[in-house]
């Protein structure tokens, strides 16, 4: 029987981090960020923010975490309706989370709040963080993820940089090809060089998106331009099956999972 949830969801198959349980650390029902990304699943940026704050205390995630059915999941993910760094709590967060499971914390992120250090330190107790970077200018910045005011590519860079020197766990950089973006792939590849992160995972919007994925024989092209490095592509590396969520669906779709 499926469980009613507020904040978790899944578990989901994810061909990055297997079986994965969500936890949204923003749960307000409707799209929070700071980009607008002209792929996302979750639709259009209505509430363009750069103020951090909380949304949701820890108490009442783990408190959903404590009546979880007994699961095979593989990271605890921290995803959902926005960017996770905008939740001030977000350390606080997976602090408790760690205090009560044992299974490794995912964080996805945009990369946009990694230039304050008290992002950086909020992720420092995550063990995985898989951070975006889909531009290679200023340009296709505004051209694919249209961010808001103040975010810039130079910052952004700078951030992932930072973070990359002092983060001690293991971190991806995730980079969605599009049309856009795909004759980028070299200047791509070299950024990701200059960070240094322990995998690149290559990527195109499967699910449900307002723009069409690259075929699996053009991002067979792109992956040679990060030869040298681990890459990882999302038609090469397979789902796990028998992934069995226990949230509902409609839980699941509000995160634009499936």
């Amino acid at each position: 029987m499926k469980q009613a949830f507020k904040y978790l969801y899944g578990p989901v198959p994810s061909w990055r981090l297997g079986a994965s349980l969500g936890v949204d650390p923003l749960s307000q029902g409707e799209k929070i960020c700071n980009f607008d990304c002209v792929y996302c699943q979750l639709g259009r940026t209505r509430v363009y923010t750069l103020e951090r704050k909380s949304y949701v205390e820890p108490e009442e995630i783990c408190r959903e975490l404590n009546r979880l059915p007994t699961a095979a999941v593989d990271f605890i993910t921290m995803s959902g309706t926005g960017e996770p760094t905008l939740a001030a709590n977000l350390g606080r967060i997976i602090e408790e989370i760690k205090n009560i499971r044992r299974e490794p914390i995912a964080v996805l992120t945009n990369s946009t709040m990694l230039q304050y250090q008290d992002v950086r330190d909020a992720l420092m107790n995550a063990d995985f963080v898989v951070a975006k970077l889909d531009a290679f200018s200023p340009e296709s910045l505004q051209a694919i993820n249209r961010p808001a005011s103040g975010i810039t590519f130079e910052h952004i860079l700078t951030g992932l940089k930072k973070f990359r020197d002092a983060f001690r766990g293991r971190m991806a950089l995730q980079i969605m090809f599009i049309d856009e973006n795909k004759d980028g792939a070299g200047e791509l590849a070299a950024l990701a060089r200059d960070i240094q992160p322990n995998e690149v995972q290559i990527n195109t919007p499967l699910r449900p998106s307002r723009v069409e994925p690259l075929s699996r024989d053009t991002l067979a092209a792109i992956t040679p331009r990060f030869r040298g490095m681990k890459a990882i592509s999302v038609y090469e590396t397979p789902v796990k099956v028998g992934v069995k969520p226990l949230s509902g669906e409609d839980t699941i779709k509000r995160r634009g999972k499936v």
